[in-house]
């Protein structure tokens, strides 16, 4: 096997396939191809969002609950149970996330006309602008992670992931 292709330099995953083929010529390490540069960019992505979110002064999880209300549109507000499916936690959790969320000044909770047991949580002008401004940063830091990718070649290798992932996301039960 020869480390690198016609017009690209190798990479470590070339050399770890190598290594393998010599050392076990007996198993197909061809999955590795794929694979291991697929976890490798995902460690890469981890670093790109753990620093746009510290950047503004978020974590992952309020990005996460900030991020489903921002996408529930106009007026920003979701009920908690609505907030358990988009972001796969416990109640117990997410009452201590719209809690700390609201201790922040990120959020609101306004009790549901439709329901008077019910409450309803929504963005702050502060959340909005917060939330807003982390994923325009991580955008453009997840653009930099692609820029060697034209447009073509970015929605060729989208539509390979999404072959790959539509089984397992139909059979997800959400246990991350």
């Amino acid at each position: 096997m020869t480390l690198h292709h016609a017009d690209h330099d190798a990479d470590e995953v070339d050399r770890l396939v190598a290594a393998w083929h010599q050392e076990r010529p007996d198993l197909d390490v061809e999955p590795l191809q794929v694979l291991s540069r697929v976890s490798r960019l995902a460690r890469h992505l981890d670093r790109a969002r753990r620093a746009s979110f510290a950047e503004h002064d978020l974590e992952n999880w309020e990005f996460d609950v900030l991020t489903a209300l921002r996408r529930a549109g106009e007026p920003y507000e979701l009920s908690p149970g609505a907030l358990l499916r988009a972001t796969l936690v416990t109640s117990g959790t997410m009452t201590n996330r719209i809690d700390r969320l609201a201790a922040a000044g990120l959020v609101r909770r306004r009790p549901d006309p439709e329901d008077r047991r019910g409450v309803l949580v929504s963005l702050t002008d502060a959340g909005r602008s917060r939330v807003d401004s982390a994923f325009a940063d991580l955008l453009r830091r997840e653009r930099e992670l692609l820029a060697s990718l034209g447009k073509h070649e970015q929605q060729a290798l989208a539509g390979l992931l999404r072959t790959l992932l539509v089984p397992f996301d139909a059979t997800d039960t959400g246990a991350h």
